[in-house]
C-alpha cells in the first residue's frame, strides 16, 4: 500500500469501498452501478497513460474478480422464495 496515490487511484479505492458495502447489504442495483462506474474511472485511467503498468495490473485484477463474482447478480435473477 503506498503513501501517495493518485487521484484516480483513490477515486478507484473509493468506489471499490462503496462496491462492497452495497455487495454485503444485499443492494444489488447500486453494485451494479458501482461496477459501471468503477470500470468507466479505471478505463478512463488506463487510457490517459499517466498510471504505472503494476497500478493498473492490480486494478485490472480487481475488475476481473468483481465482473465474476457480479455475473448473475441482480434482482431480475433473484426467485421469489413464496413461489
Amino acid at each position: 500500500m503506498g503513501l501517495f496515490k493518485s487521484k484516480e487511484e483513490k477515486e478507484l479505492d473509493y468506489i471499490i469501498q462503496r462496491l462492497e458495502m452495497n455487495m454485503s447489504n444485499n443492494y444489488k442495483d447500486n453494485a451494479r452501478d458501482n461496477l459501471n462506474e468503477f470500470e468507466e474511472v479505471f478505463d478512463a485511467m488506463r487510457s490517459s497513460g499517466k498510471a504505472k503498468p503494476a497500478v493498473i495490473a492490480k486494478y485490472e485484477a480487481l475488475l476481473q474478480s468483481y465482473q465474476e463474482r457480479m455475473k448473475g447478480y441482480s434482482h431480475k435473477d433473484q426467485k421469489p422464495y413464496w413461489n
